[in-house]
């Protein structure tokens, strides 16, 4: 097995980056790449030449965006093609984009040795294609349905077949072509190479590499597939996806983003949603013609387009080299469809962003993904009402800046401009001047805004020369000062985002414990008798036995949690209450031991009268137990209507919270609310019986401490359970009903 990571594969970051002088390829191929822009090989490219070269079969696990083409590419065009014979390479890619993005890079790579390369795929005319098979081709790049549709035709004649290249395998295997592939592969002469490209090795992908001839493999990424270099974050979704995904945007602002989606109906909808809010936004799905598709991919790579929105298998191939952003709208089923997802971006050396918008379902798929991978995206939350006024005030800022570029001031405006700032009432004499070149604020705002978000990413060709693929660090959050910058597209101006740092970065560094400082020399060193220092090495230890007491002490106070009681329906704050009461009563004097007392003949000793004081009457343990925890009204209901609550302690559900949501959503006067009793799961609230309907209303479907309330008339077994039987309780006349 090969890997590239050894210093044998491919050169260390410490030496200088090969050049394709390394290879011996002939002059046509070298000028082919010479006009390509290409200048230094890729590792995937060192490490492929040779096997392939050689007639081997080989296995490469590699991510998107390496340049896997061109490994498979380059030795093919070079060595393997001969200019005389019909069809000698055939190339499976899983979707359209994909197989005429490959036909075009390959056509590139052989053009000065004559190679004819034909891309056939479902959506185009049969036709032409057939024309082309005709015309000789001698490299095939085709989706498995079509090629397979062109064997059983005859159109295409695999007798000549020296090698097949499986591209994007375990994508295809996903999408459900496991039996197509295997009726191609016996079509095909048994005595042929395989080349079989895939980011991750699945069960079905090990499945294909068994019938493959001792292939070499080539790990390139391992387990973590290259999502590491990203820069992984996620938001926790709170209300509705598209509104979510805006304010999202608004902050994050990525120069350019594709978003996922997991149906189609989804992708339109998400589209338009951007559409309406000024952005620059089309969708592809698998409802689109091929003409449709390729005009929207067109306009993507032209820059037309800021944000594409797609599903997996629309999007599967798609290569959109400026891409700086990954929005996973919907979170993917899989971890392997993550991988995929996020190997979009942060191609050829360039840095990425994924993020991700999550509900309370796709927690699991997130564990998943961090245990199959060790990916741990970072917890962000969704931009506030004051992040996205710092987002407006970032934009007039932008506004007043571009207005001010390519118009030097005079020394003269300089210096009243110091003067103005130096003023006592700068701020206000700074905004009447802003006001008479802005107009009005709230305009200004909105056409700053719509200039951001109008504002396309310009055509970004590849690189010439890769730079050596680097973690991103994640943003500290301080405020947008500036548009966005085009030479960093991970740190986008205006973002908000935790700050990710490690803790002992943020905090000031914690102060040595006393045995750890460094003595300081007294002055008079002078001679120290050793009775002295015995006395002061004995103060010390003392001192740091004190510190790891206190510190062991502490820890165990932080990891205690409290254990489980059998009585856990009391009420906590109640109990916490009767002990804070019972402390604060006087203390009688602890009589001394009775070894210690003076003893007298037990003839002569007084008996002492038996003080008798007069005991506070306690309440009823049922009536303990059912006292409210944090609501010191008392209300008394001559009749009341109980309601069940589905939240209870377990949810943090306190009284305060429910009392506060009637007053507010019901509109119910204080004196209308009774008692309420917070259980373990569920909770018992009393109200007056004309209010009930009110309150029930105002309690169904409000999220409190993350839970949705759902609140009913309660039973009559349910609203005595865990009372005594002779709890007296007002009657409840709504419970015939």
């Amino acid at each position: 097995m090969t890997d590239p990571s050894t210093p044998s594969a491919a050169p260390s970051a410490a030496e200088p980056k090969p050049t394709f002088d390394v290879l011996p390829l002939n002059a046509e191929v070298r000028k082919a790449i010479d006009e390509m822009g290409y200048s230094h090989p890729t590792p995937v490219q060192l490490a492929c030449y040779d096997p392939v070269v050689r007639g081997k079969d080989v296995l490469v696990q590699a991510r998107t965006g390496t340049g896997k083409t061109s490994a498979f590419g380059l030795p093919l065009v070079d060595q393997v093609v001969r200019k005389s014979g019909g069809l000698q390479v055939l190339t499976l890619c899983p979707t359209r984009e994909l197989a005429l993005q490959v036909a075009a890079e390959v056509t590139k790579l052989g053009k000065h040795r004559g190679i004819k390369v034909a891309a056939v795929y479902g959506g185009a005319p049969m036709g032409r294609q057939i024309a082309e098979l005709e015309d000789g081709a001698h490299i095939v790049v085709g989706t498995p349905g079509r090629v397979l549709d062109h064997l059983r035709r005859g159109t295409m004649d695999p007798k000549g077949v020296r090698a097949l290249v499986l591209d994007e395998a375990d994508e295809m295997l996903s999408m459900g072509f496991e039996k197509e592939l295997s009726q191609i592969l016996e079509r095909l002469p048994a005595q042929r190479q395989t080349l079989l490209f895939s980011a991750t090795v699945t069960i079905d992908v090990n499945k294909l590499v068994r019938k493959m001839n001792e292939p070499e493999t080539i790990m390139l990424s391992g387990d973590q597939v290259g999502a590491l270099d990203l820069a992984h974050y996620f938001y926790l979704q709170r209300g509705d996806k598209a509104r979510d995904l805006l304010r999202v945007i608004e902050v994050e602002d990525p120069q350019s983003a594709i978003c996922f989606c997991n149906t189609k109906d989804e992708t339109e909808r998400v589209a338009k949603e951007l559409q309406k809010a000024g952005y620059a936004a089309d969708y592809i799905s698998g409802d689109l013609d091929q003409r449709e598709r390729e005009r929207v991919m067109n306009a993507t790579r032209e820059g037309k387009l800021r944000f594409l929105v797609a599903t997996d298998v629309a999007a599967r191939g798609i290569d959109i080299s400026h891409l700086t952003h990954v929005i996973n709208v919907d979170f993917p089923e899989t971890a392997e469809a993550y991988v995929h997802r996020t190997g979009r971006t942060g191609r050829a050396g360039r840095t990425g962003t994924a993020i991700s918008l999550i509900s309370p379902k796709d927690i699991g798929n997130l564990y998943y993904l961090r245990l199959t991978y060790g990916l741990k995206p970072i917890e962000r939350t969704l931009p506030t009402e004051q992040e996205l006024s710092t987002r407006r005030e970032a934009d007039l800022i932008s506004r007043v800046e571009q207005l001010a570029a390519g118009r030097a001031p005079s020394l003269d405006a300089r210096s009243l401009a110091r003067r103005v700032l130096a003023h006592d009432d700068a701020e206000t004499l700074v905004a009447t001047l802003l006001r008479e070149v802005l107009g009005s604020a709230l305009v200004s705002a909105d056409e700053a805004a719509r200039a951001r978000r109008a504002k396309n990413p310009p055509p970004v060709e590849a690189p010439k020369t890769p730079a050596p693929r680097s973690a991103p660090t994640p943003a500290t959050p301080s405020a947008p000062t500036g548009p966005v910058a085009a030479a960093a597209p991970a740190a986008t101006a205006g973002e908000i985002a935790p700050d990710t740092r490690p803790q002992a970065e943020t905090r000031r560094e914690p102060r040595p414990r006393r045995d750890e400082r460094p003595r300081r020399e007294p002055r008079d060193v002078g001679p120290v008798s050793a009775e002295h220092a015995a006395l002061r090495d004995r103060d010390r230890d003392r001192e740091a036995g004190r510190d790891r007491d206190f510190r062991g002490a502490h820890s165990e106070l932080t990891a205690w949690s409290p254990p489980d009681e059998p009585d856990d329906e009391s009420p906590i704050l109640a109990g916490e209450r009767r002990r804070r009461e019972a402390e604060m009563r006087p203390r009688e004097p602890e009589p001394r031991p009775r070894e210690e007392r003076p003893r007298e003949p037990r003839e002569e000793r007084p008996r002492e009268p038996r003080e008798e004081r007069p005991r506070e009457p306690r309440e009823p343990r049922e009536a303990r137990r059912e006292r409210p925890e944090d609501d010191n009204r008392v209300v008394t209901l001559t009749e009341v209507a109980t309601i069940f609550v589905n939240s209870g302690r377990r949810d943090r559900l306190r009284p305060s919270d429910l009392i506060e949501v009637l007053e507010k959503r019901g509109a119910i006067e204080p004196d209308a609310i009774g008692r309420v009793r917070v259980r373990d799961r569920n909770t018992f609230l009393d109200v007056r019986p004309d209010v009930v309907d009110r309150a029930i209303a105002a309690l169904k479907g409000v999220v409190v401490h993350g839970r949705t309330l759902n609140a009913e008339l309660a039973r009559p077994k349910d609203s005595v359970e865990g009372e005594s039987a002779d709890d007296e309780r007002p009657t409840n006349p709504l419970e015939r009903r």
